[in-house]
């Protein structure tokens, strides 16, 4: 099937806009990549350091037989249920590696917080800039040069990206990723949503709360909702970057074992001098707007409009919030996944999965076919499923989808276009996700009602002051301010409303994930409060347009007025709880440095 015409404009005008910044790394990673071998150009003490915590075999093969050594980048803790089955992947790569007659190395590990502990506590003020800091993390494990190639092992919302960005720093070297997959499933998403509203009115108690959160949040494994955590994993297939899919098998599976060490496999598959196929090339213009695609066919994280353009721009790739609208202007939504649809990804890996989505999309034209993976049968090997054949790891063809009401072919999608819409107007720049959002609601014209925390709406809600048609402005949410933390807590209240009736919507320069579910959210709006964006100069009665079919966000002031209007300061007492307490003192240096939310939100450009 030839390219669509979109994408292929797309695809052209970002190789051309990226290739001052793509040559000067290319350039980099070919001449990182054609220095001699670390036993040729590394000083005796060096080698000795490095090879002193192996065992004699181990070190004899590095040493004297030159063998590949494998660099292991591990996001493991027990605090995230997503992360706990890594404990045992690196004895199972090392010892996969001596069968190969190679050897592996953990290089180091990066902290991993989970978003779902810290939602709603100053921890989460943290959580963004962690991408950043899981980079340099990253970055410091392979730093020791002593590798041929790196797994990176991690699945959630800020690790991936942050394994990712500071994985191309090193773009010279082959690497894969290695996830763990989802929980099995527990209590139905929304059964979850329900006690959640019934909480937010008072309705149901804290231990009717608690006792649905244990259930939806019960072993091992990724959770089941299709947020940053699982997008992650979509985009890392879409990318060529696992063993063809890896993604939603779960750590309990007799397959998960044996993917692991397939991703031993295929990572020294290629190293040189075999199929050399270093990250910095698998990564390029190409697979980015893959993953994009993905992305909008799947209803993902509107996260990813962050994260994806700062792991672009660490391989010299030049992407913005446009090129995803523009993509989503032709890229049918293929599934229906929680929060856009009943089903969890274990329902969605039961339904095709990943590798169906691949199929459609290929054999649609929405994805370049012609890109470098991990695997030598490129792009259409991940159209394919990974089972076992007695002890044999074999993949066989995808076939047609196992459930309708979860993914549907291209040629009879859920909705013509990916169901993001990059919003403009004199209240900035802004994204909102409209695929689980009601057709009745994608237009929302109301009175504003400013709040400058997410506590501050919650408290009116229990007030029962917003029991009106509302557009509530939540600011000083973004990346200077606080450093850009989810506002997940805001849901159940504004879908309480919304089921009332009212028409509701909210508009914030914080971040929504994948949860803003059924009600309209013009998110990540840039320039932020915090750097004098508009959202500061918004009062309580503004009316207000959110208007997701032309893209517009606009509060409705005479353009006279709206320019004398004054941009207000960001409280006092919020500007010092900011930096003070649980670590964000340590951080202060990433928000003033920080990029807009379009810009990726980077802090080390």
């Amino acid at each position: 099937m030839a390219l669509h015409s979109a994408v292929s404009d797309i695809t052209a005008r970002i190789q051309e806009r990226s290739q001052p910044a793509r040559t000067a790394y290319l350039a980099q990673l070919q001449a990182d990549g054609s220095r001699k071998p670390s036993m040729d150009r590394m000083g005796c003490a060096n080698i000795a350091h490095a090879v002193a915590g192996m065992p004699l075999d181990d070190r004899f093969k590095v040493v004297t037989e030159r063998r590949p050594n494998i660099g292991i980048v591990t996001a493991y803790n027990d605090m995230l249920s997503a992360h706990t089955p890594l404990l045992g992947y690196p004895a199972l790569i090392k010892d996969e590696a001596r069968r190969q007659g190679a050897t592996a190395q953990v290089a180091g590990g990066v902290p991993a917080m989970c978003d779902g502990v810290t939602q709603g506590t100053s921890g989460m003020e943290l959580s963004l800039f962690s991408r950043d800091v899981i980079a340099m993390g990253t970055a410091v494990a392979l730093s020791h040069d002593m590798f041929d190639a790196a797994l990176l092992l991690g699945v959630c919302d800020k690790i991936v990206p942050g394994l990712l960005i500071g994985a191309l720093q090193f773009g010279h070297l082959p690497m894969v990723f290695v996830p763990a997959g989802p929980m099995p499933s527990g209590l139905p998403n929304k059964e979850k949503a329900r006690i959640r509203e019934e909480a937010a009115q008072g309705r149901v108690g804290r231990d009717a709360l608690l006792e649905g959160e244990l259930k939806s949040y019960h072993s091992p494994g990724t959770c089941t909702f299709y947020g940053t955590a699982n997008s992650n994993q979509m985009l890392m297939e879409a990318m060529g970057l696992h063993v063809p899919g890896t993604a939603f098998v779960q750590p309990g599976d007799s397959l998960r074992d044996e993917l692991t060490r397939e991703a031993a496999r295929t990572v020294l598959g290629i190293t040189k001098p075999r199929r050399y196929a270093p990250i910095g090339q698998v990564v390029d213009e190409r697979a980015i707007v893959n993953a994009m695609v993905a992305l909008l066919a799947t209803g993902g994280s509107t996260n990813h409009l962050i994260h994806w353009v700062a792991v672009a721009q660490a391989a010299g790739i030049v992407i913005d919030w446009n090129d995803f609208s523009a993509l989503s202007d032709v890229v049918p939504l293929l599934t229906h996944v929680y929060p856009n649809g009943s089903a969890d990804v274990n329902g969605f890996q039961a339904a095709g999965g990943p590798g169906l989505v691949i199929h459609e999309l290929l054999d649609a034209g929405f994805m370049h076919e012609d890109v470098l993976t991990v695997r030598e049968g490129g792009i259409r090997e991940y159209a394919r499923i990974p089972e076992l054949d007695g002890a044999a790891l074999v993949w066989r063809d995808v076939g047609d989808s196992k459930d309708e009401s979860i993914i549907r072919p291209a040629d009879r999608p859920f909705s013509a276009t990916g169901g993001l819409k990059l919003l403009t107007g004199n209240l900035g720049r802004s994204v909102i996700k409209v695929s689980a959002v009601p057709d009745d609601r994608h237009v929302i014209e109301a009175p504003a009602r400013v709040f400058d925390s997410q506590e501050a709406l919650q408290q009116a809600f229990s007030a029962g002051e917003l029991e009106r048609d509302v557009v509530c402005v939540v600011r000083w949410q973004g990346p200077q301010a606080n450093g850009m933390p989810e506002l997940h807590k805001l849901t159940p209240p504004l879908a309480v409303l919304q089921g009332k009736g009212f028409r509701v919507a909210l508009v914030t320069d914080g971040r929504m994930s994948g949860a803003s579910g059924k009600v309209p959210a013009a998110i990540h709006v840039s320039p932020e409060a915090a750097a004098g964006g508009p959202l500061a100069k918004v009062m309580d009665g503004d009316v207000i347009r959110v208007d997701a079919l032309t893209g517009e966000l606009q509060v409705l002031v005479p353009d006279i007025a709206w320019d004398a209007r004054p941009v207000s300061a960001m409280p006092e007492a919020l500007r010092r709880q900011n930096g003070v307490g649980m670590g964000r003192g340590l951080f202060s240096g990433m928000r003033a440095r920080a990029l807009t939310a379009e810009e990726g939100a980077m802090s080390w450009m």
